[in-house]
């Protein structure tokens, strides 16, 4: 089976993630530590460098105190 990354994807899912936790006035620092997850992770979706698990994005979205969807509404993303 071949391995599937869709990169333009990754990168929306990044601006968004961005873009929600600047609204929230989260710093990357701050989001990590709120969802007890390494710093540099955040920074590596941000920038669509890894694709994170399902796992880590119902954390973020708890965190960030959002509904899951908000992270993948990629319309609201500039």
């Amino acid at each position: 089976m071949k391995y599937l990354r869709d990169q333009h994807g990754l990168q929306q899912f990044g601006l968004r993630l961005r873009h929600l936790r600047t609204a929230k006035g989260f710093t990357q620092e701050s989001l990590a530590a709120a969802a007890e997850i390494e710093f540099s992770q955040i920074g590596r979706i941000e920038r669509g460098v890894i694709n994170t698990s399902l796992s880590t994005v119902f954390v973020l979205a708890r965190t960030l105190q959002i509904d899951v969807r908000e992270l993948f509404d990629f319309s609201s993303t500039t």
